[in-house]
């Protein structure tokens, strides 16, 4: 992986940034792009991600929306012919800069992946504390931080008396609020999401968006998502990927989510939220 400074910020920069861009949890991409090998897949990525609000990355398939995501937490680093540009700024500090650990960073930047992943044969009680473990985090009272954080994921009522049992007897939307409880653990400031109710039920799907409007009051979300009615009813701000066949992964648009789903700039975030292809 190499990280390389951009001599320039570049004119088309569409940033609004603002105080709020370094309070906690907040969360700024400046002139991102990524290479895989001699293919460029992102180009001069720019997003301001508000602290404490949902951000939500839309767009049609392979238009670099999840390299993106990775790149805010230094997992785009561990594919080796993975290379990157330009600056992730959490709460104003670069988190590519040498003198900070990945370990550190991808604790205050948590990640929920499309598929569930607990630990299949650890219980559910220390798949909860296991990311306090990976930390080297010490705490006073496991049992509090694991009600907590299991509440905060809407899994306490359904798991309260069954905490022994292994995380693998979960069903999948179990499993997946799970896997938030244990990113909730450790207290990040921020927390992505790629895709994270793809593989889950109506219901599910509804109780998983229930938790990012609540955790959201307090973390800073980002999510990636192909279900434009899930982009409306949990985020505050979208950005709209694009990419053609010879043009990398760019943002078209970005804005409020009642602006880029009613009133948007750009003619092809129109006909991509009203469902004319992707």
């Amino acid at each position: 992986m190499s990280v390389n400074t951009p001599t320039s910020l570049g004119s088309d920069m569409n940033m609004n940034l603002d105080l709020a861009a370094v309070e906690r949890g907040g969360l700024v991409a400046e002139n991102v792009s990524c290479w895989f090998g001699e293919r460029k897949v992102l180009d001069r990525v720019s997003l301001n991600m508000r602290p404490r609000e949902v951000t939500a990355l839309i767009g049609p398939s392979g238009c670099g929306k999840s390299t993106f995501l990775r790149t805010l937490n230094r997992m785009h680093e561990l594919i080796p012919s993975a290379s990157l540009a330009g600056k992730v700024m959490l709460d104003g500090q670069d988190i590519y800069e040498p003198t900070l650990r990945v370990t550190d960073t991808r604790r205050r930047i948590g990640m929920v992946f499309q598929k569930p992943n607990p630990f299949p044969a650890m219980s559910i009680y220390d798949n909860v504390i296991s990311g306090l473990k990976l930390s080297g985090i010490k705490v006073s009272n496991k049992d509090d931080i694991v009600e907590k954080s299991l509440r905060s994921a809407g899994l306490w009522a359904e798991v309260a008396n069954r905490l022994n049992d292994p995380g693998g007897g979960l069903s999948g939307g179990q499993q997946q609020r799970l896997c938030i409880a244990r990113s909730l653990a450790v207290e990040p400031e921020v927390l992505l999401m790629d895709e994270p109710c793809s593989a889950l039920d109506p219901t599910s799907t509804r109780r998983i968006e229930e938790t990012i409007v609540e955790i959201s009051e307090r973390v800073t979300i980002v999510i990636v998502t192909h279900n434009m009615q899930q982009a409306q009813r949990v985020s505050h701000q979208c950005a709209f990927f694009l990419a053609a066949e010879n043009t990398p992964g760019h943002i078209v648009e970005s804005g409020l989510t009642e602006q880029v789903f009613g009133n948007p700039i750009d003619p092809r975030t129109e006909d991509y939220v009203n469902g004319r292809f992707g």
